[in-house]
């Protein structure tokens, strides 16, 4: 069953290049950014598109890990990102 919003952990790992964005999750879902406010942009972008792709397959979507249960290194951080599905699917269709 395909749900309207979605909220998945995303870990954000801070290096000189730049910040790289990984969902624990979802394997495969990754992204990069140079500032805090891009990698916030892309986070959302990579979540819905990795998303929207596991709903056409028909995949089983997984419950997403409480933000406590997870850890991170010194240079990482969990942030918490928030997706509404159905304007995104209306503009994947179109």
């Amino acid at each position: 069953m395909k749900k309207d919003r979605y909220l998945y952990p995303a870990l954000f790992d801070y290096a000189d290049d730049g910040i790289s964005i990984s969902f624990p999750d979802l394997p495969g879902c990754f992204s990069c950014a140079d500032s805090d406010e891009e990698a916030m942009l892309m986070a959302k972008e990579a979540l819905s598109l990795h998303l929207y792709g596991m709903e056409v397959d028909g995949e089983p979507i997984p419950s997403p890990t409480p933000a406590e249960a997870l850890q991170t290194d010194d240079n990482q951080t969990l942030v918490s990102i928030d997706v509404w599905m159905s304007p995104f699917r209306l503009e994947m269709q179109n």
